[in-house]
């Protein structure tokens, strides 16, 4: 427990510590009288402190109560702890000024124990030097105080080992510090995995339905609130986060990690409670944010529909992806309720490749040139709402070219450009073929 100061030496956990005192002393090549008269007086001196020992932690505990207030609040919780904590460290310290070798290795554990303790607990690590460097200043006084008591003329010899008992002090302040900031990275990695999992867990749906309480507890969301998940795809080995929500929201982020990509989820809380406008407060709310994520050229994203709760987040992850499989290979933002009828293409692919083939396979016969400018030519038709006039504007030909160009496209796959159903079947067949790649 407490011995004092700003640490100007560091020790590791695990290798030897700077030899308190008597070592200190012992090990220089030629011990002066004044070296030895100078351990028996700290001697003498420890050992009056070490004869009353509960008194010096009385006053520690005390001292603590009255000058650091979190401490005082870890006192007023278990004030025995706190004193059992004292009185060992206490014990251990003084007693290390008298025999180091029985003492020293048994007080550096003890130190660094307290720091790791002291760092689950969350007590602030000022608070706990500040512990440290109060006991420090107490045995140190409580040395002076014992050597003038006993003969006023010893005081000049407990000079000569003053910078050992403050290097000792130090050294202490250095151990606890080491072992707070150990903990501290160890705690800090098993939140981080467990919080890691649990949105892992809620993104594939596994997650029990009784864990959500604790899950919303841990990620500090809201247990009803509204979310959507974004999927971004980028190429694999690339650092850094593949897109970058807007300031300000709120976001958990999860990757998976794949052979040829990366697929990383956005878990973003759109509000905490579900909207009393229903679909439209959405749909403002996602196209908001589409518009806001920061996006690398090049990269896929999809977002998905707006969901209710967190045991919804599975639902909302296979959203996202469907809407991810919907985005073009060049890149872009794809959002779902925008692109519902891709959507239903990409959902089921086997399908998909059945409507192309079955709508657009008369045209394979063709050459591929042939074959291409029928389909950009019905394609410009589609996007111009069935407009030659604008089709023909957009590829630089006269409206009656693109007239011509439909009805050949009319008479090679039986589909009339005049019938509704037709044009739904072309449609989603034209889809099928540029997400699906056939």
């Amino acid at each position: 427990m407490p011995y004092v100061v700003r640490s100007r030496v560091r020790a590791p956990h695990a290798s030897p510590v700077t030899s308190p005192v008597a070592s200190s002393v012992a090990s220089r090549p030629t011990r002066s009288l004044a070296d030895a008269e100078a351990v028996a007086v700290l001697h003498r001196a420890a050992q009056a402190l070490m004869d009353d020992l509960s008194g010096l932690t009385h006053r520690l505990v005390a001292a603590l109560r009255e000058k650091e207030p979190a401490y005082r609040a870890a006192i007023e919780a278990d004030a025995a702890e706190i004193w059992h904590e004292a009185n060992r460290s206490l014990r251990l310290s003084v007693g290390s000024l008298i025999r180091p070798r029985e003492s020293r290795e048994a007080a550096c554990r003890l130190s660094w124990r307290i720091g790791e303790c002291r760092a689950e607990q969350g007590l602030p690590l000022d608070a706990l030097l500040h512990a440290f460097r109060l006991g420090g200043a107490m045995v140190w006084q409580g040395l002076v105080d014992e050597t003038t008591r006993r003969d006023p003329e010893d005081i000049r010899l407990l000079v000569h080992v003053a910078a050992d008992v403050w290097s000792f002090v130090d050294e202490h302040c250095g151990l606890v510090a080491d072992a707070y900031r150990a903990t501290e990275r160890r705690l800090a990695w098993r939140r981080e995995n467990q919080q890691r999992l649990t949105v892992a867990a809620l993104l594939d749906g596994t997650a029990r339905i009784a864990d959500i309480p604790d899950a919303a507890a841990m990620l500090e969301l809201p247990e009803e609130g509204r979310y959507v998940v974004v999927a971004a795809s980028g190429a694999a080995g690339v650092a850094g986060p593949v897109v970058v929500p807007p300031p300000g929201t709120r976001a958990l982020r999860h990757v998976a990690q794949g052979a040829e990509q990366v697929v990383e989820h956005l878990v973003v809380l759109l509000a905490n409670e579900p909207p009393d406008e229903g679909a439209r407060r959405d749909d403002r709310e996602l196209v908001a944010l589409a518009a806001e994520l920061t996006v690398p050229a090049g990269t896929r994203v999809g977002i998905g529909s707006a969901v209710t709760g967190l045991a919804a987040l599975g639902e909302a992850r296979g959203l996202a992806e469907t809407a991810l499989r919907a985005c073009p290979r060049g890149g872009g933002v794809v959002l779902l309720d925008e692109h519902l009828p891709a959507a239903l293409v990409v959902s089921s692919s086997r399908l998909g490749a059945a409507l192309a083939e079955r709508v657009l396979g008369p045209l394979d016969r063709l050459d591929p040139a042939d074959r291409d400018l029928l389909v950009d030519t019905l394609r410009a038709w589609l996007e111009a709402d069935g407009s030659a006039q604008r089709a023909g504007t957009r590829l630089y030909c006269h409206r009656n070219t693109v007239l011509n160009r439909l009805r050949r496209f009319e008479q090679l796959t039986g589909r009339s450009l005049a019938r509704p159903a037709d044009v739904v079947e072309i449609s989603l067949a034209l889809t099928a073929r540029r997400l699906l790649d056939i």
